[in-house]
Parts: C-alpha cells; sequence; structure tokens
C-alpha cells in the first residue's frame, strides 16, 4: 500500500520546528514502512519546494503561495495538484491529512481522503476556553465535513469534535504510537537522596506549567532534596502576550524551591530519553492534549507518571494501576501522589512494569500500523 500523509511539520533537520503531530506521523510512519508500505510525506508552510528521498521515504516540501488575500487558497491548490499528479503516477493510494486549520477544506482528491484528529485549533481553544478565529474554525469543520473517513488519536478527542463542529460522524480510534524499542530503559542507580521529577515537552500554558511551580513547592516543603528539571522549548503566553512561559513560571516558586529547578530547554528527541531515564517521577499536568505521545515514551521506559485527569488520560493510563490521574488545578494531591511515588520505590516499580506493558499492547507502532493498515485498506476498497 502507498500511503501519504498531509502535515505542517515532521521532526528532520531540514524542515522547521517539529511538536505532537510531527511525532505522530513520524511514528507511524515508520511502523508502515516496517511493515512493506510506502510512504510519503508533503509538508507544507516549508520555506522553499524540495523533494528527497531519505530511508524508504520521499518527502515533498511545499513552500507557502503569498498573494495578500489569497494565500492559503493558492497553497490548498498547489498542494492539491500535488497530490492528484502523485494518484495518477500511482504513487499513493490514501491520503490521511491532519485537521489543524482545516488545510484540505479546498482541496480535491482523486483517491480516499482520511482526516486524522490530533486536535484541530477548534478543539483546543474550547478546551482552554479561548475563542477560536472564526474562519480557522469554518475551514476546520469543511474539512472534517468533506473526509472520506474521520480517524482520531482517541475517543475523546472526536467525541469533543463532533460535538463542536454539531455533527455525529462516524470515525474510527486509533491511537499514537511509538517505536518500543526505541524506548526500552536501561539500568541507572537513582539518587535516593536527591528524586528527579522531571516535566518534558513544551513549556506553555495549556499543559499546565503555570501549575507545576505551586505544585512543586508544595512536594519541596516536603522534601528539600527533591529536584524539579524541565526540557523543552519556551513558548510565548497567549492570555497574557509575554513571550515567555518560563519568564511567568519563575515568580511562582518560592526561593528555596526554585534553587532546585534546572531548566535545560530544547534537548535532541535521542536525548530526552537519557533524561527520562534517571527520572524518579515523571509529571504531565496538562490542560490541553489529544493523546500525548510524551506519556506513552515514558510509560514505555518503565517510568511511574503522575497525569492530568482530563478526557483522554484515562485512554493512556490506568489509574492507581499504571500511574496516577491528578487534576492539575488540585495542587495539594498532585504534589501528594508524587510524593507517595518518590518514597515508595517499590510501588514505582509496579507502575512501571504496567506502564510499559500498556504501551507493549496498545501503543507499539507494531499494534498501531497494523490498526491502520487494515483501516486504510477498508477505505479503498
Amino acid at each position: 500500500m502507498k500511503i501519504a500523509f498531509l502535515t505542517p511539520e515532521f521532526p528532520h533537520p531540514k524542515f522547521k520546528f517539529s511538536g505532537g503531530i510531527g511525532t505522530s506521523v513520524f511514528n507511524l510512519a515508520k511502523g508502515l514502512t516496517k511493515a512493506g508500505n510506502e510512504v510519503v510525506i508533503v509538508l507544507y508552510g516549508q520555506e522553499k519546494d524540495n523533494y528527497f528521498v531519505e530511508d524508504g521515504i520521499a518527502f515533498y516540501q511545499i513552500k507557502n503561495s503569498k498573494v495578500k488575500g489569497f494565500s492559503l487558497l493558492l497553497t490548498q491548490k498547489k498542494i492539491e495538484r500535488l497530490l492528484h499528479n502523485l494518484v495518477v503516477e500511482n504513487k499513493i493510494d490514501i491520503i490521511e491529512a491532519v485537521d489543524w486549520e482545516g488545510i484540505t477544506s479546498n482541496i480535491k482528491t482523486n483517491c480516499p481522503l482520511i482526516v486524522k484528529l490530533h486536535g484541530s485549533d477548534t478543539y483546543f481553544c474550547h478546551i482552554d476556553k479561548r475563542p477560536v478565529k472564526f474562519f480557522n474554525r469554518y475551514r476546520e469543520r469543511r474539512a472534517f465535513i468533506k473526509a472520506d473517513k474521520i480517524v482520531s488519536v482517541s475517543q475523546y478527542t472526536a467525541q469533543v469534535t463532533n460535538g463542536l463542529f454539531q455533527l455525529s460522524r462516524d470515525y474510527k480510534v486509533i491511537p499514537n504510537g511509538i517505536d518500543i524499542h526505541d524506548f526500552n530503559s536501561s539500568s541507572v542507580e537513582e539518587d535516593q537522596l536527591a528524586p528527579i521529577i522531571l516535566y518534558y515537552g513544551t513549556l506553555i500554558r495549556k499543559k499546565g506549567l503555570l501549575e507545576l511551580p505551586i505544585i512543586f513547592n508544595e512536594v519541596h516543603s516536603k522534601n528539600k532534596n527533591t529536584k524539579l528539571i524541565l526540557v523543552g522549548r519556551d513558548s510565548a503566553d497567549v492570555v497574557t502576550g509575554n513571550s515567555s512561559i518560563w519568564a511567568m513560571m519563575q515568580p511562582l516558586f518560592t526561593k528555596e524551591a526554585l534553587q532546585n529547578v534546572s531548566y535545560i530547554g530544547s534537548v535532541s528527541y535521542d536525548k530526552i530519553k537519557d533524561y527520562i531515564n534517571k527520572a524518579t517521577v515523571c509529571v504531565f499536568p496538562t490542560f490541553a492534549e489529544a493523546l500525548p505521545v510524551s506519556w506513552i515514551e515514558a510509560m514505555a521506559m518503565n517510568k511511574a507518571i503522575v497525569a492530568s485527569n482530563i478526557g483522554w488520560a484515562s485512554e493512556v493510563i490506568d489509574e492507581g494501576i499504571s500511574g496516577y490521574l491528578v487534576h492539575p488545578k488540585n495542587h495539594q494531591e498532585y504534589a501528594s501522589q508524587i510524593l507517595k511515588l518518590i518514597e515508595n520505590p517499590s510501588l514505582r516499580t509496579q507502575f512501571g512494569i504496567a506502564a510499559r506493558n500498556k504501551v507493549e499492547k496498545k501503543f507499539s507502532i507494531e499494534v498501531v500500523a497494523k490498526e491502520s493498515i487494515a483501516f486504510y485498506q477498508k477505505c479503498i476498497n
């Protein structure tokens, strides 16, 4: 089978910044090629038009058209022509596009088109309780309606999206996956006197980073040796307009707690595994996700996790079995669950084993690729 992914991001040195969507597409593409399928990546929003093949995957970079008032439409038509030609040349059988900002709203395809729900702008604005731009919502709804099939990374995201667009489209849930062979934990001697709490991901309000200092203050007040490590790129705040969430976080820590906080910044995808491996507990106090790959990576490395209990969370972590789920605003309970894991190595081990087993059965790229192939074949037929 020949599958094309239409996406604004993909983790590769030749492309711009890539986040969760790019990681999700990367992992699925890897699983599909391992299973003997051909994969084409079509990236829009690039600095130049380009084509190359690497590791058996064909990459088409598309530079957006720039004509005042018509840039998006002309870019969509440019994408449409490329996809049409790839179908005619028998290079693709099916297209999977992201839902973000409704890129396929004005694209006609000559093969089946799937829109995958990674979390649209409409979805995240709803969760963040922010107003969504009219045209973003219009395009995302239109793309949602026009798609031949809908697939979602979580049940929660599909249900909320259907409700927001006042539709009742059928959908298939296929979660994000990871290569579990890339995320094996290795033996590391934990420092019992200086336990490490790790957060990794973008420093952004919607991921609970303005709650984390208050949570850590609670932890630090009970265990003065605990360290907090933050790994990920900084970002601006959509609510206040402040250019740095990290700058907003620092005054929220007590003076004593801040001395035990290290902000590392962005690191390579491979390097993050070193930080996960050395962590005592991983924390993800997020308010807005679709199905977070970062949680799955930490679970694959046998890590005990305290995460948000909102929406999608129970589709990833089994409460009290493979992790703890707590609302990010409930600072004292969140801190209490972190401390419980810090103080109980056998419980951490128990949670870590259960987490790894869950990933192997549900979130490995072999399992996710197999589900995806069956779904694509059904769409083609």
